[in-house]
């Protein structure tokens, strides 16, 4: 050992070594009952998971957006808007709603899809609104806007999806 520090413990290092021993107790005992609670059915449960797969797929838009910005914020935010909105119709078909057996691709792309029209329109009038109203906006907040109105458009995607185009169960 190079740095004679390193061998003196002190405060410091104790702390650390505690806060360590106390996450992975955590680890050990809370971890597990958290993960079970998360792959669940329950509403909340799944909303989990829905916003997980938003977060992944609003980062897909975000990147999609700044590389083709150079054709302009509306060419680049509607590609951008249709390849992550595939991308989440499906997690949500596989992931969130575990409907994958029950609900075709096609379905599932036309029914959220659907609700995402909404979205687009009410992202593209506020993209358009920020430009008229800044001139040439930073990417950044172009971006921020799109989320904070997709947040919204999310949350009603989120009830239409779990309680109106919820596919009738099985008969026994």
């Amino acid at each position: 050992m190079t740095c004679p520090s390193l061998l003196r413990r002190g405060h410091a290092a104790d702390l650390v070594g505690d806060v360590s021993r106390a996450t992975a107790q955590w680890a050990r005992t809370s971890a597990p009952g958290l993960t079970d609670r998360l792959r669940g059915e329950r509403t909340a449960a799944q909303f989990a998971r829905f916003v997980l797969v938003g977060a992944v797929t609003t980062v897909v838009y975000a990147v999609l957006f700044v590389a083709l910005r150079p054709w302009g914020y509306l060419p680049a935010h509607l590609v951008a808007t249709a390849v992550s909105t595939v991308l989440a119709n499906e997690l949500h078909r596989r992931l969130t709603f575990r409907a994958e057996e029950r609900v075709h691709w096609f379905t599932a792309q036309w029914e959220a899809g659907g609700v995402t029209v909404l979205g687009l329109l009410a992202t593209s009038s506020a993209l358009g609104w920020l430009d008229a109203v800044t001139g040439g906006t930073h990417p950044g907040l172009q971006i921020a806007t799109v989320v904070a109105v997709t947040a919204l458009i999310g949350l009603i995607r989120f009830i239409a999806l779990r309680w109106i185009f919820r596919p009738a169960p099985a008969a026994a």
